[in-house]
């Protein structure tokens, strides 16, 4: 590997090749119609195969969607390509026809793949703070892969990063180019990839679920530039993705995965319209759904939340002398006025940087704010953060359930540790017996049965799926029976059908017990299903807010019409 992370310019094989007839490498006498042909494709860690002989074809120029839930085997297809798995077993073929022949990809001594590594085959990965070298600008990320692959000096490949960023449409390239990755938005970083990618024009395109961790605005931005891009060179897409939304339009095909291998493949078109498989089937039901049976609000109830005029604000340091005699203001939510009925969903939606996860850190009591905030007729007191009577009674009325369950709950507790921990504060007075039962009860309510699960209350979290962990952290959060949840994105971690099974368990849990949510996320297709009133919100200002169907049906501001749009 060369000096940045994510660079193919050297280094030893990471994965290792299975047998096969004949020499090292295979060569076609003329070039096929496809550009890639995969036939039996077989991929095993220790003796485990987790790709299991799949045949699959990209032609030229053109866009195919690889699709299928967390573990199907999607990211290990496209990362065996360029055999960058490290302990893996490969067998099979890929033939590549680059230039005048077709190279087999899994039998090419590792000097002749590391040519086509960033050159004739680029790829974008999935999380690019992670993909980026943190020590290094972007400019001189892109810049060394020109050195090294196009020859270029060093001055010339600085003047052509530039260009590269902006063909990517970030504003200001030159400026970026000096920045290092940590000083870039989400949005930006993915466009730095994406023009480190395409830096010595591929032939082939490896995109591994380039927008995921994108709001929906950018994530629609990312699309039309890989799509504009695509078009203009000619390359071929392989898009790893669980996001039917975005296969809908981008792909020209779509391939379906379930546990390594493919159940079912053909034209975006054909497989929508007429989906064979059952699980392409499940798929394509797996969009959040609305629960029909809604509580009714409960007139003359006072509401859970209210705020007037809500200012959330972060200290800053002032450049200069300046900030040796006073701290400066980055005020985070701008006067947000908003009430939440008893057993209602307001729904807070905006991309990152609008000032919902602030919003959400006051309603919890986390960060100090001003104007009005009541919680069940109690306001929070001046420091917040303090264990005080008055602010004891609020957190046992609001509880939380974060984006990340796995992040959320603690490693080292056991379940039954972790879902009773908060009877240890509010209700010290139960005997460990007492405890032990209203877990089980509460773990009973959210699906997750002793029965399915031997020793439940004695196992940790790593040993449960991601939706088994989300269904421990509701659990959890439901165990002092609060009158209001903040949901913060409870589903972007999760696979889509798992998200629609916990969707449809929050709203089954409100039916039941009358629960109101602050419901944070980017989702439009969440806010469809959960939410009764919307809150749009941008830079720290609420830009709209009304009932779901004036929201979404009629918006009025631009920002929102994208949003709408973007999920249509």
């Amino acid at each position: 590997m060369s000096k940045h992370d994510g660079h193919f310019s050297d280094g030893q094989p990471l994965g290792k090749i299975a047998p096969s007839g004949g020499s090292a490498v295979r060569e076609a006498t003329s070039v096929g119609a496809n550009l890639l042909d995969v036939k039996d494709l077989r991929i095993s860690f220790a003796g485990q195969e987790v790709v299991r002989g799949i045949d699959f074809s990209i032609a030229r120029g053109e866009k195919l969607a690889l699709v299928g839930e967390s573990g199907s085997g999607k990211t290990v297809t496209a990362l065996s390509l360029l055999r960058l798995l490290q302990n893996a077993s490969i067998s099979g073929s890929a033939q590549f026809c680059a230039k005048s022949s077709a190279l087999d990809l899994l039998a090419l001594p590792e000097r002749q793949l590391r040519e086509i590594r960033g050159q004739d085959i680029a790829m974008i990965f999935q999380e690019p703070m992670t993909a980026l070298n943190p020590l290094f600008s972007v400019g001189d990320q892109i810049a060394e892969v020109l050195q090294l692959k196009m020859g270029l000096t060093t001055a010339q490949s600085a003047l052509q990063a530039i260009k590269l960023l902006a063909d990517t449409g970030i504003a200001e390239p030159q400026r970026r180019a000096r920045a290092f990755p940590h000083q870039l938005s989400g949005g930006q970083r993915q466009r730095a990839m994406i023009a480190m990618a395409l830096a010595c024009s591929p032939q082939l395109l490896l995109a591994d679920e380039p927008t995921t961790a994108l709001d929906v605005t950018v994530r629609g931005q990312i699309l039309d530039l890989l799509a504009g891009l695509q078009k203009r060179t000619g390359m071929a897409v392989l898009m790893i993705t669980h996001d039917l939304n975005l296969v809908r339009r981008f792909a020209d095909r779509v391939a379906v995965m379930e546990n390594g291998r493919i159940v079912e493949q053909g034209s975006v078109a054909q497989v929508f319209a007429d989906p064979q498989h059952a699980y392409t089937r499940k798929l394509m039901d797996s969009r959040p759904q609305r629960d029909s049976a809604e509580l009714p609000m409960a007139p003359g109830k006072a509401p859970v939340m209210r705020a007037r005029q809500l200012r959330v604000s972060y200290p800053v340091a002032l450049p200069g002398f300046r900030g040796w005699f006073k701290a400066g203001e980055f005020v985070a939510v701008h006067g947000a006025s908003f009430e939440i009925p008893v057993g209602q969903t307001l729904g807070v939606i905006g991309e990152s940087g609008s000032g919902k996860s602030s919003l959400a850190l006051a309603a919890l009591g986390l960060h100090p704010h001003q104007g009005d905030l009541q919680l069940a007729g109690r306001a929070w007191s001046p420091n917040p953060i303090s264990s005080n009577a008055n602010n004891q009674a609020i957190r046992k009325a609001v509880q939380v359930v974060f984006q990340d369950p796995f992040s959320s709950l603690s490693p080292r507790m056991t379940v039954q540790e972790i879902v009773g921990e908060g009877l240890l504060v509010h209700q010290p007075e139960l005997t460990a017996a007492q405890r032990r039962q209203r877990v089980r009860e509460a773990l009973d309510d959210v699906g997750l049965l002793e029965s399915q699960f031997p020793q439940l209350l004695e196992r940790y979290p790593h040993e449960f799926s991601g939706g088994q962990r989300q269904r421990i952290a509701i659990s959890r959060a439901l165990m002092v029976q609060p009158q209001l949840l903040v949901l913060d994105e409870p589903t972007s971690a999760l696979d889509v059908t798992i998200q629609k099974q916990v969707l449809e368990l929050l709203q089954r849990l409100q039916r039941q017990r009358g629960l109101s949510y602050l419901l944070i996320t980017h989702d439009v297709d969440v806010i469809r299903a959960m939410a009764h009133q919307v809150m749009v919100m941008k830079d720290g200002e609420v830009l709209e807010a009304g009932a779901l169907d004036q929201i979404l049906l009629t918006p009025r501001h631009p920002y929102t019409k994208a949003l709408v749009a973007a999920h249509c």
